[in-house]
């Protein structure tokens, strides 16, 4: 909101996928707010987190796996440069493997928003997205 964001970034919202909502928050408030930015088809909106029908522009959630679990939004930092193939469904980090690997290496996840109760549960045993984001059984 403060003007920060420009024609041609791509904005990165990760740690909101089922395990880092946990629960996969709807993404509608961002979505929204670069709408009224009038940035809406300008920027493209990366997250692990979910969109309604409500959405308009570049926008590519449920991505997985999700950044709690190491995906590639967990290491992005700004100034990236991300190629965005809509039609091959995919995105790609385009920096070195090299960089890739030693962020990777010096990654750990944060920590969990929930710590107790049944959210912190569902957020320990939720499978990523692309499995459904459903409750595995407990290993035995």
């Amino acid at each position: 909101m403060d003007g920060a964001i420009r024609k041609g970034d791509v904005i990165v919202i990760r740690f909101e996928g089922p395990m880092g909502g946990p629960g996969m928050r709807e993404m509608l408030t961002p979505t929204s707010a670069i709408a009224g930015m009038d940035l809406n088809g300008e920027v493209a909106l990366l997250t692990d987190g979910r969109f309604s029908g409500g959405t308009r522009g570049a926008s590519i959630g449920h991505i997985s796996p999700e950044a709690m679990q190491g995906g590639p939004l967990a290491i992005v930092v700004d100034g990236d440069p991300i190629i965005i193939d809509i039609p091959g469904k995919t995105f790609t980090l385009n920096i070195s493997e090299k960089d890739i690997k030693e962020r990777l290496a010096r990654w750990t996840p944060p920590m969990p928003k929930i710590t107790g109760g049944y959210m912190a549960r569902y957020a320990r045993t939720v499978s990523s997205a692309d499995e459904g984001a459903i409750v595995r059984p407990p290993h035995s």
